[in-house]
């Protein structure tokens, strides 16, 4: 995939675009329905795909007292854009300046002049522009002017929950992480370096990569069945988040047990996936006992591991 930084450098790069504007933290089943459709015009106009984002989020810079726990990182949003297919995504660098842009001046400068789109597809409730006067009826009115098509994609539902990042987040938050699993359409993820711990649970007979949290959306302290990527290599586990109470911890932490895995990992970026949320975290009377618990643990994720595997996450 392409990937142009500000609306310059795309300008006279792509043929008859099909292009799709928003934000799409999570890239889940709604944004993949749209990056469907932007590639089948593409197809239609003989031309390329392509994504128009933000960074930052705009809500980061108009209001950022207000904005959420974001789903994916920059980074990941891009890499997760790419493996749908599409051709080329420009990141529009977002500012007051460009708040300001009304609707008919995006179209046109952003989306015409420069990015040269001969067809946009949005969300059926797509605004845009200074205070968001823009809408499809808009949209249209100026692909009459410009020679340009203008498709919609409406919402897409899942198990009579409408797809969002608002209700992803929300599920996270709240440990449902099966559910948001769902909606987003793959596994909720974060990466993270893996840094040096207490070593209990190498002591404990469990031993664990220590993950350095981002700052994203979280789930909720506890016990969670997790895939890993080291290196390009999956591997099942069970994971505790939180605050490691037994021994009266008060630092955030992911501690990863990795099944079938001893290699030295220091100072690596890895991939945590997570699968299901097993119980809360609790504190215990002491190493003993912890490790009586971990065991079960261990034991309960690999039976759902073994259980998913007979049939894809």
């Amino acid at each position: 995939m392409q990937v142009f930084h500000g609306i310059q450098a795309v300008r006279g790069m792509l043929k008859n675009p099909a292009i799709t504007i928003g934000n799409f933290d999570g890239v889940h089943k709604g944004h993949q329905a749209l990056f469907e459709k932007v590639r089948h015009w593409a197809d239609k106009l003989a031309g390329q795909s392509a994504v128009a984002t933000f960074d930052p989020h705009p809500i980061e810079v108009l209001s950022p007292q207000n904005a959420p726990a974001f789903i994916t990182c920059h980074r990941l949003k891009m890499d997760l854009i790419a493996s749908c297919g599409i051709d080329a995504t420009i990141v529009i660098p977002f500012n007051h300046i460009f708040a300001q842009m009304s609707a008919r001046e995006f179209v046109e400068i952003v989306l015409v002049e420069n990015i040269g789109a001969k067809a946009i597809i949005v969300g059926h409730d797509y605004r845009f522009g200074h205070g968001r006067e823009g809408d499809i009826a808009f949209l249209r009115r100026l692909g009459g002017e410009h020679g340009f098509a203008v498709d919609t994609v409406s919402g897409i539902r899942v198990n009579d929950t409408m797809v969002s990042s608002t209700a992803i987040r929300q599920m996270i938050a709240g440990g449902k992480i099966k559910d948001a699993n769902k909606l987003l359409g793959r596994l909720f993820e974060v990466r993270g370096e893996v840094i040096t711990g207490q070593r209990r649970g190498i002591r404990l007979g469990f031993p664990t990569a220590n993950i350095r949290m981002p700052s994203m959306a979280t789930p909720p302290t506890g016990v969670y069945v997790i895939e890993a990527e080291v290196e390009g290599k999956r591997y099942g586990g069970a994971a505790n988040l939180g605050y490691n109470p037994t021994f009266g911890n008060t630092d955030l932490s992911l501690e990863a047990h990795l099944f079938d895995f001893n290699q030295d990992i220091y100072g690596k970026t890895i991939v945590i996936r997570f699968i299901d949320r097993l119980r809360e975290e609790k504190r215990f009377s002491g190493p003993e006992e912890l490790a009586v618990q971990i065991g079960k643990d261990v034991a309960t994720a690999k039976e759902i591991l073994a259980q998913i595997g007979s049939r894809g996450f």
